[in-house]
């Protein structure tokens, strides 16, 4: 046998081992349990049971004395005859000796009808047993130790700590990750360019924030990351909450919609600098929600969704998923029907500055390309892309979203005749 076969024997030997012990625990714990249940049943069906019996043993006694007392009035009849007694005298003990007997078969007539009514108590103990133990092994959990809300708490903390980083969740998602679709050579080109003129200028925010979205069109999540990152740096401290939730959002992108501990540090940072933003709070919430502690994502997601507009991207994904994560967190909750913009919506977005509402449609835009990027869409959605690139006055890269819109839907017809018209309306080729 070799070293290496050897060394795995008993690496499995161990193994074994220590699955037995673990399982022997477990079943000792059962074993107590179920021992402690049966004996409390049989004290339960043991008092029935004797109460039972010593109303039995009351009613033989009675019966006895009723033999007793026809046996006394057979023997005043031989009195009679043999005349040491009177008939007179007779009479007053057959008088006496009558209701005795009366008394005691009047308390013995029901034996039978008691006997049932004792059989029915001892049988009723033990179907009332039987029953609770079957529906405990059912419904309960045998074997379990108490588990207090605090106990359960940390550890849904301890699990929070514990979840895989970013390089390894990203590194399953690659794993896993379907193909991207091809890009034209035009844009292929177009992001080599972006790539040499940012090593040229580091320092280049406009080229930075043009090559984060490109690289994640492209399905090159680390660079994108790389580059939002770079944008951070640069900026400083005058860094918006935008930046890094726009940082956020590509490493959940990244990793097929899980919030890694490092995204959750970015997303903290991007609430502390804007704590109304709605994509940051909505991530805040899925975090929640996917390390176990369903409470605070429903108090994250209940308030963003009464407060979003029908329109807000964050809206159907909140939708979709707080029924659920209310019920796992213990409350009623009633999913409120679709509203229309208020006034106070209304309100508010005319108070926005211009930057305020390019920042904002910047990333609504930077959030579709990213979906259609990694999940796919609808013809019209890529339509929709293409035209919002256009009212941002990028047509290079709305030229190139064309481009692989008709890659991707080169098959279907009505696909190539929307991108025929919506080309046309924004003025491309």
């Amino acid at each position: 046998m070799s070293a290496s076969l050897k060394a795995r024997t008993a690496l499995s030997i161990r193994r074994w081992l220590t699955y037995v012990q673990l399982t022997s625990a477990k079943g000792a714990k059962v074993i107590a349990f179920w021992a402690i249940v049966i004996a409390i049943t049989a004290c339960v069906v043991f008092v029935i049971a004797r109460t039972g019996l010593s109303a039995r043993a009351d009613e033989r006694a009675e019966a006895g004395d009723v033999e007793i007392y026809k046996a006394q009035l057979r023997e005043v009849d031989r009195d009679v005859e043999r005349g040491t007694l009177s008939e007179a005298d007779a009479e007053a003990l057959r008088t006496e000796i009558a209701r005795r007997l009366l008394a005691a078969d009047a308390a013995a007539q029901p034996e039978a009808t008691r006997e049932g009514g004792r059989a029915g108590l001892v049988l009723a103990g033990l179907v009332t047993g039987a029953l609770g133990v079957g529906l405990y092994a059912i419904l309960g959990a045998p074997g379990y130790g108490d588990m207090p809300l605090v106990t359960r708490l940390e550890t849904i903390d301890a699990r929070a700590q514990a979840r895989p980083r970013q390089v390894e969740a990203e590194r399953a998602f690659q794993a896993t990750v379907q193909a991207q679709p091809e890009a034209s050579e035009r844009h292929l080109a177009l992001v080599a360019d972006l790539r040499a003129a940012v090593l040229e200028r580091p320092d280049d925010l406009r080229g930075l924030a043009l090559l984060a979205r490109n690289e994640a069109l492209l399905g090159n999540f680390r660079a994108a990351i790389s580059a939002q990152e770079q944008i951070i740096r640069v900026k400083g401290e005058s860094s918006s909450g935008a930046d890094f939730r726009d940082l956020a959002e590509l490493m959940v992108v990244a990793t097929a919609g899980y919030v890694s501990p490092e995204a959750e540090a970015v997303l903290l940072e991007a609430a502390q600098r804007a704590p109304r933003d709605g994509p940051t709070r909505y991530y805040l919430g899925l975090m929640h929600d996917q390390s176990g502690r369903f409470d605070q994502a429903f108090a994250i997601w209940q308030p963003l969704l009464e407060e979003s507009a029908p329109g807000d991207p964050w809206v159907e994904p909140i939708r979709a998923q707080i029924p659920l994560t209310a019920q796992r967190a213990g409350i009623r909750y009633v999913l409120p029907e679709g509203r229309g913009p208020s006034a106070d919506d209304l309100e508010a977005a005319m108070e926005l500055t211009e930057e305020e509402r390019a920042e904002m449609i910047m990333g609504m835009v930077q959030g579709l390309a990213n979906r259609l990027a990694t999940q796919g869409g609808t013809p019209e959605e890529w339509a929709r892309l293409i035209t919002a690139q256009v009212v941002l006055g990028d047509r290079d890269r709305a030229q190139a979203i064309l481009d692989e819109a008709r890659g991707v839907f080169a098959e279907r017809a009505d696909a190539m005749r929307l991108f025929a018209q919506t080309a046309i309306e924004a003025g491309l080729e």
